[in-house]
């Protein structure tokens, strides 16, 4: 079984001393790194059950946010 690239890196720098303390000060910043990267990776995985093409279960296009200009 091999380790993620990410998990990999955190180990690396665990192992220093200056390591330790960088994570020690960013920790925070690295958890949420570390989640919003697991959150885009899952969203980015197919839809399980969904069907090939998705002509017929496509949503509906969005209409587009308001930008607050008047035209």
């Amino acid at each position: 079984m091999s380790l993620s690239r990410l998990s990999t890196l955190l180990g690396g720098l665990l192992l220093s001393r200056r390591g330790r303390s960088l994570a020690a000060r960013h920790a925070g910043k690295i958890a949420l790194a570390t989640l919003a990267w697991r959150l885009w990776k899952s969203r980015r995985a197919p839809i399980q059950g969904a069907p090939p093409g998705g002509g017929a279960a496509r949503a509906p296009h969005r209409r587009q946010r308001w930008s607050g200009r008047r035209r």
